[in-house]
């Protein structure tokens, strides 16, 4: 079983860099991925972070596309408890018109941010509708399936392509294992913020048991994995020792993962739930193209899975490039042409 790379990005941003700039390495770093044969390229989404910029995916993957010609482009996810189905059934519909066969919609889970930005993303109300409710009616509007009964029933997401975005959801609980399996469309476990293998490993297996065929007729499982190679393992260790990696228990049994300690204790200012802060060695696979190419291969045995999305989480633009070429030539017989 081959295995496929694809790419999450997050468009970091660093202390003495621009907005512009940081968005320029991501279009970089997607025309790079094109030409080293990833799959796809995902961006996030992330409200009021301080070295996270990708706060609008559909915007990002919009300008990405017009910028490449055959990689798959898609959001990592779309946070859909903030927003009207039917808006972002639109919105990629837009974008699958713009390049047919080419664009993924990933819902997440997760707030995408702190109390603040949720509450000013939910001001007009808020939604008392559940994310499994919204995820089906988005659904519906995705390929204008809305039943007789629907108060919406007549309603149609414009523009009709003629293959609309292939739908995924993101994950990090055994919950959201059951929610994909049981609306029969891919699942993504994103194990570089939920490290618990156990977790994990339960979710895969619960989403193949109880997988009901709807959107795809077989369960397809994909891992989100944290992953920085380097010319050493030493050199890549040193890389993933720069990351800090901070959990926010909520006492409602729900976990935020945040990259600092600075946010956390951020975290605590605006919420009236309790909460404990628990910082962590981030869960990061490090080291040479040999030991990283074993260290996947292990997994993609150990979870059955064909294909891996990584994010690599290195504060210099050169090096994460370095690293994703490194991976390349890691599965392929040829060694990659520095890009930069």
């Amino acid at each position: 079983m081959t295995l496929t790379l694809s790419i999450l990005d997050q468009t970091i941003i660093q202390s003495k860099e621009t907005s512009t700039q940081a968005f320029q390495h991501t279009i970089q770093l997607v025309k790079i991925a094109e030409k080293l044969g990833y799959h796809r390229f995902w961006v996030s989404e992330h409200h009021d972070l301080d070295n996270v910029v990708g706060s609008s995916p559909e915007v990002l993957i919009s300008h990405l596309l017009a910028h490449t010609t055959r990689i798959r482009l898609g959001s990592g996810g779309v946070m859909l408890q903030h927003y009207s189905p039917y808006k972002v059934a639109e919105n990629f519909h837009v974008l699958a018109s713009l390049a047919p066969g080419r664009v993924d919609l990933g819902i997440g889970r997760a707030p995408g941010g702190l109390p603040l930005s949720t509450r000013a993303l939910q001001q007009e109300g808020g939604s008392t509708r559940s994310l499994e409710e919204k995820l089906v009616e988005l659904e519906k509007f995705l390929h204008n399936h809305l039943e007789p009964e629907h108060p919406l029933h007549g309603l149609k997401a414009i523009p009709n392509p003629t293959q609309p975005a292939d739908l995924y959801l993101l994950g990090t609980s055994v919950a959201s294992a059951e929610l994909a399996a049981q609306r029969g469309v891919p699942y993504v476990f994103a194990q570089f913020i939920n490290s618990d293998e156990a977790v994990s490993l339960e979710a895969i297996t619960t989403y193949r048991e109880r997988f009901v065929p709807r959107a795809i007729a077989t369960p397809q499982a994909i891992l989100a994995l944290s992953v920085i190679v380097s010319d050493t393992d030493e050199n890549a260790r040193k890389l993933a020792n720069e990351n800090e990696f901070v959990k926010i228990n909520l006492a409602s049994g729900k976990t935020i993962t945040v990259n600092s300690l600075k946010k956390a204790e951020e975290y605590g200012k605006h919420t009236s739930e309790p909460y404990t802060i628990e910082v962590k060695e981030p869960n990061i696979i490090a080291g040479s193209k040999e030991t990283v190419r074993k260290r996947l291969l292990e997994i993609q045995q150990a979870y059955q899975v064909e294909e891996v999305v990584i994010i690599t989480p290195v504060k210099d633009f050169q090096k994460r490039v370095t690293s994703y070429e490194l991976l390349a030539e890691a599965f392929s017989e040829q060694p990659v042409t520095n890009h930069l």
